[in-house]
């Protein structure tokens, strides 16, 4: 995976739990120093050490920002930080995964007012996990800090093309997720960066446990899967490993699921 000299980077954006955390553990172990930008309080800082120590243990250089990833001044902080970093190092952003899960989980129409989805929580469920993935990406590629080879993935899921409770903006977002991931394998094709979103299965994370009804999704996912089993993130970690070899240069603008053919059963 590694070029000759040149010292490699993966960016995951919610790097301390779930999809990205995995994905940071697998990326490390195939031979990539990792940044990582998550948003966490006090108390989950011992996991975040913990994370750290283990990408650290396979002899890789790990750098987290404990940040807000939406934010346009903190991610140009960042941004500012990476390309000191890789100034000194001569190195590359090669992969980039964009993991956020944080968005308003409310009906879109609700018997009053103050219980319904506002448009300030529609908007913001929208920028974090749907927008902000071209905000870094034109970071990234302005600064030239990903350039030929790179790799852009982005965390969708089923409800990007399906209707579930409470799950309106976060579908939204999905769905312009992967808006987002055409319109970026197509522009940036001419660099020699490819951009393809990952269709997870059913995956018991911290974020799924925060969707109403997570029982019946976790419970129905469990029984269609053909395996008989839930995804987990070390399924789909490792999938992105894969998917990052300089040989996938030619599978750009997808939408690749990763989820054991959960989603072919009806």
């Amino acid at each position: 995976m590694k070029e000759s000299g040149i010292s490699e980077w993966a960016l995951i954006l919610g790097a301390s739990s779930g999809f990205g955390e995995a994905t940071a553990i697998e990326l490390a172990r195939a031979g990539m120093n990792i940044f990582g930008v998550h948003l966490d309080r006090k108390a989950a800082m011992p996991h975040v050490e913990e994370v750290l120590g283990r990408l650290r243990a396979q002899g890789r250089e790990a750098v987290f920002f404990n940040t807000n990833a939406a934010d346009p001044d903190k991610r140009r902080e960042v941004l500012e930080q990476i390309e000191s970093k890789l100034k000194e190092s001569g190195g590359v952003v090669r992969v980039l995964l964009h993991s956020l899960a944080f968005g308003t989980l409310k009906s879109l129409v609700a018997e009053s007012e103050k219980d319904g989805m506002g448009r300030a929580q529609m908007d913001m469920t929208l920028d974090v996990m749907g927008h902000s993935l071209v905000y870094w990406v034109q970071g990234l590629v302005q600064r030239k800090l990903m350039r030929e080879g790179g790799r852009i993935y982005a965390m969708t899921s089923a409800g990007g093309t399906r209707a579930l409770p409470s799950y309106g903006a976060v579908s939204a977002a999905k769905a312009s997720l992967e808006s987002h991931i055409r319109q970026l394998a197509m522009e940036l094709a001419p660099h020699g960066i490819t951009a393809n979103a990952i269709r997870a299965g059913v995956t018991d994370t911290p974020a799924l446990r925060k969707i109403p009804g997570n029982e019946k999704l976790i419970e129905g996912a469990r029984q269609r899967n053909p395996h008989q089993r839930l995804t987990t993130t070390t399924d789909v970690a490792k999938a992105i490993v894969v998917l990052s070899h300089p040989d996938t240069y030619w599978i750009t603008g997808n939408v690749i699921g990763v989820d054991g053919g959960e989603d072919i059963v009806g």
